[in-house]
């Protein structure tokens, strides 16, 4: 990506993601809803801090950007709620993930983990209930009436993408292979299959997603989500490089774990030039399927290059 085109670029994403984490504030208060009793000054402090703690916010960005290319524009607040709902869902794996009976990391983005600036059982909490906001947020205030809100049935879809791609056969279970992985060595077979449901599930949801809202065709959905397959499979493959090869000035987190929890990834397999070439490769795959829309899809094409060449 050429650097003005990068500029523009990263611009667009710092403006989708304030207004994510300003949407996000206002759904993390401390008044209750309709239904709830009462919500706890503590676990939405840590839900905050780990929700609102920075982050480009790229899922949510992918979210808005490929509602807005099927012309989405009635339905601008309905996608920034999906997005807002999926990254409830990223924050509450992060939080999860830090964990010490999973990664054991002291810092995210800079600052203290929710366990370390809180507790580990709060911390918990904090994730269960990010987690069961998100399908909170889907369900409600997608509008059920008038030309701009998302149909029934579209909602469902939605409800049901999120679940699946973050659970059992999804993000969740991509977890526990990631966890088997530190006993049991897998083949590339194997770290592409986990790679792709730990990351790219919610990549491949988030491009879906806004194809949805947006009511797209089912042919067009299926486009959008191999899309955001590609571009999952290249941020992880970017993320192993990165944990290979920076420091831990530079991510913001402990850098070097996966090599010594003994982890497989294709970065350490292969190597970071072979490692670097692949992305390559990822960044032309993902760009060929948007070909049929032109020039509409220039933002999720530089979408593409930037999660290859990121340096944090």
């Amino acid at each position: 990506m050429e650097n003005d085109a990068r500029i523009r670029f990263e611009t667009l994403l710092d403006e989708r993601a304030q207004a994510i984490g300003t949407l996000l504030r206002g759904i993390l208060d401390g008044n209750p809803l309709a239904g709830e009793i009462v919500r706890p000054e503590r676990l939405v402090a840590a839900m905050r801090h780990g929700a609102l703690n920075g982050g480009k916010r790229l899922r949510p960005f992918l979210v808005i950007e490929s509602a807005a290319l099927f012309g989405a524009k009635p339905r601008q607040q309905e996608a920034l709620r999906v997005a807002a709902a999926l990254e409830c869902v990223h924050c509450y794996s992060l939080i999860h993930d830090d964990l010490p009976a999973m990664d054991d990391d002291d810092m995210r983005r800079g600052q203290p983990t929710v366990h370390k600036a809180f507790d580990e059982a709060t911390a918990i909490l904090a994730g269960d209930a990010l987690l069961t906001l998100a399908f909170d947020i889907l369900s409600d205030d997608l509008g059920d009436s008038g030309p701009a809100s998302v149909p029934p049935a579209a909602r469902l879809a939605l409800v049901r993408g999120l679940a699946r791609a973050s659970g059992l056969g999804g993000m969740v279970g991509g977890q526990m292979l990631d966890l088997s992985a530190e006993r049991e060595t897998p083949d590339e077979a194997g770290v592409i299959r986990l790679q792709a449901m730990k990351t790219g599930a919610l990549f491949r949801y988030a491009c879906e997603a806004g194809a949805i809202v947006a009511g797209a065709p089912e042919g067009d959905r299926e486009r959008l989500a191999e899309f955001g397959s590609a571009i999952g499979l290249a941020f992880q493959l970017a993320d192993d490089l990165l944990d290979l090869t920076a420091d831990a000035n530079q991510l913001g987190k402990a850098t070097g774990k996966d090599a010594a929890a003994g982890k497989a990834t294709l970065a350490a397999l292969h190597g970071p030039d072979w490692a670097r070439s692949q992305l390559l490769g990822l960044v032309e795959q993902a760009s060929a399927l948007l070909e049929p829309y032109g020039e509409r899809a220039a933002i999720l094409k530089q979408a593409a290059h930037f999660v290859a060449s990121r340096d944090k």
